[in-house]
């Protein structure tokens, strides 16, 4: 028999009988663990892998994006929209070196996906043979846990591994990097192999200790607060959430990756903390006396300065992962283990042994910081006399026309995910997907194919910028081959705007790489009236080569019917919202300042 070949029949017998190679292995394997689809781009390290996968087509599904990136971010996009492992592949050395960014996204957010990488021949290896990258020892630093499998007989035992390790505790990005040989290398599979994972606590202990000192300081708490971040979507805790901030009756802030952790409509909902989050919410951590915080770590863009957070209010950390107590923040209590549990298990004690006081002065005292400066967009003469469209309205009137419906938001990177975090109102959890902790350009297209993917019932709208949809703009093409009828919301200004909005705040305007027309252009120098963009490239003629169907908006008075087009479409469909250049993400603390510096203008 040949190693490339095993017949589909002889796959179909029963494997733990007889011999068989690597790469069937690794498909019956990810099989039994429940995984469906898999995000895989070939290579010559892989053929063996996606041979085996052809013959499992009516078991799990191989979908093919254009990019290695992608195929990372897709994976991402799945596992965000259901919370469970997204798996992709890529082959040897070039394969293996362009999935790196979407590891370390997934690090950085606690993503849990399997990337499979293919590798060259053991012996080869350190050779600098062909396509050869030691990719294990390049993302040590920006994996959970890594593996070089070197046995044909250990690829059941490390896969199965992987997908728990991927999931459980703080999820993160699990790499299993397989030499070719391996995966045409023969044996008798044993997929019952007890784990071999020395030192991985399989249960983590829950330390419940500080209830009791948490519960005395809500009983003297006049203005107590909870900050709702990324990790209570994760651990699905959110129904947890919202009836421990209702049994308080306290104000909630989110974080941007909890964005979607607690409802933006609900009447305690302050909306989301930091750089360019809301007023209501930043003056209300900063005037608190209790600070709750839910599996969120505290980042730069959250506290910038961090003994000037919540700087007078005594503050009570939970999280799954104790190496972010007291990392970023010195923080009075801590509260370890899975969220879902510690918060209920909270709920139950506050319920219980809490003094709960009528917070309303509170309540109303961060509902006048939200109308001292509320959220909004307002338009300047022109753009009302030239019926321009503006990205603030176009996101606003989305989420109003979507609201109560089966949607999913992912955004790339840039002002227009910025813009999204302020205007569309998230109610519902996993339905907000954006690379939060790295910043990712490129996010958004792939990742709305992974959540359509995972959530087919689901509309998943991707709002992307036109400097970050170029980054992955190949995507469009998989779109369509795998019928994947995700739609496009394009806010195209003709600039890297969230740079150059640094650049007109805190460099005097000077334009430096940030437009993406001609270099002659005036616009390129700061000199142009930022309103009569010239467009480059042509959107909607690139979207129509690829099938998408694809309309451009310029006109405030054609979005409403565009965006209808788009929704009721059932194929993929991009707007081209062509809007001004000079638009703020507004307001903004500066970095590191705190809210009494913040900008509204």
């Amino acid at each position: 028999m040949s190693q490339f070949n095993d017949k589909p029949e002889e796959i179909e017998q029963d494997e733990s009988k007889r011999m068989t190679n690597g790469a069937n292995i690794v498909v019956k394997t990810l099989i039994k663990c429940g995984v469906k689809y898999v995000f895989g781009y070939p290579g010559g390290a892989t053929i063996p892998l996606h041979q085996a996968f052809s013959h499992f087509r009516d078991q799990i599904r191989v979908i093919l994006p254009r990019h290695e990136q992608a195929c990372g971010f897709a994976a991402q996009g799945y596992a965000r929209a259901t919370g469970e492992v997204g798996v992709c592949m890529t082959t040897s050395g070039p394969g293996a070196t362009n999935i790196i960014t979407a590891i370390a996204d997934a690090k950085l957010d606690s993503i849990p996906i399997v990337i499979i990488t293919g590798q060259v021949n053991l012996n080869s290896i350190g050779e600098d043979s062909f396509q050869e990258t030691p990719i294990t020892e390049v993302c040590r630093c920006i994996t959970k846990h890594h593996y070089l499998v070197e046995r044909t007989s250990d690829l059941a035992r490390v896969v199965r591994e992987a997908v728990y390790v991927a999931k459980s505790g703080r999820p993160g990005p699990v790499l299993i990097d397989i030499p070719k040989d391996a995966l045409v290398g023969q044996c008798v599979p044993d997929y019952e192999q007890p784990f071999n994972l020395p030192g991985y606590e399989q249960d983590e202990p829950t330390d419940l200790s500080a209830f009791d000192e948490i519960i005395k300081r809500l009983n003297n708490a006049q203005r107590p607060m909870i900050l709702s971040g990324g990790g209570v979507s994760l651990a699905d805790a959110n129904e947890q959430i919202l009836k421990l901030a209702e049994t308080i009756q306290c104000p909630v802030a989110t974080t941007m990756p909890g964005l979607a952790s607690f409802p933006r409509d609900h009447k305690l909902c302050a909306g989301m903390a930091g750089m360019h989050g809301t007023y209501a919410a930043n003056c209300a951590i900063r005037d608190c006396d209790l600070l709750l915080v839910f599996g969120a770590r505290f980042s730069d863009r959250v506290a910038a300065i961090p003994k000037a957070f919540a700087r007078g209010a005594f503050v009570a950390h939970f999280d799954v992962d104790p190496s972010e107590f007291n990392k970023v923040k010195r923080v009075g209590a801590t509260v370890r283990g899975d969220l879902k549990d510690t918060i209920g298990a909270f709920v139950d004690r506050v319920q219980k042994d809490g003094k709960l006081k009528d917070y309303s002065n509170w309540r109303a005292t961060v509902e006048n910081f939200a109308k001292e400066h509320p959220v909004f967009y307002k338009l300047r003469d022109v753009e009302v006399k030239e019926d321009m469209i503006i990205a603030q309205a176009a996101i606003a009137e989305l989420s109003k026309v979507t609201q109560g419906k089966d949607v999913i938001i992912t955004t790339g990177v840039g002002q227009h995910q910025l813009w999204t975090t302020l205007f569309y109102h998230f109610n519902a959890p996993r339905t907000w997907l954006s690379s939060c902790g790295l910043g990712t350009m490129g996010f958004g297209l792939p990742s709305a194919m992974g959540a359509k993917i995972a959530r087919p019932e689901a509309t998943v709208i991707a709002i992307e910028g036109d400097g970050s949809l170029q980054m992955n703009i190949q995507e469009l093409a998989t779109c369509v081959t795998e019928h994947i009828p995700v739609k496009l919301l394009l806010v195209n200004n003709q600039l890297l705007g969230n740079v150059a909005q640094w650049e007109d705040m805190f460099f005097h305007h000077n334009r430096a790489n940030t437009y993406l027309g001609d270099i002659d252009d005036p616009e390129n120098f700061g000199k142009g009236d930022g309103f009569h963009v010239k467009r480059y490239p042509d959107y909607v003629a690139i979207a129509k080569a690829y099938g998408w169907d694809a309309v451009s908006v310029e006109k405030a008075s054609d979005y409403p019917q565009a965006l209808q087009q788009m929704l009721d479409s059932p194929k993929p469909f991009m707007i081209d919202l062509r809007i001004p250049y000079s638009q703020y993400v507004l307001p903004m603390i500066p970095p590191g300042a705190t809210v009494d510096d913040i900008r509204f203008e």
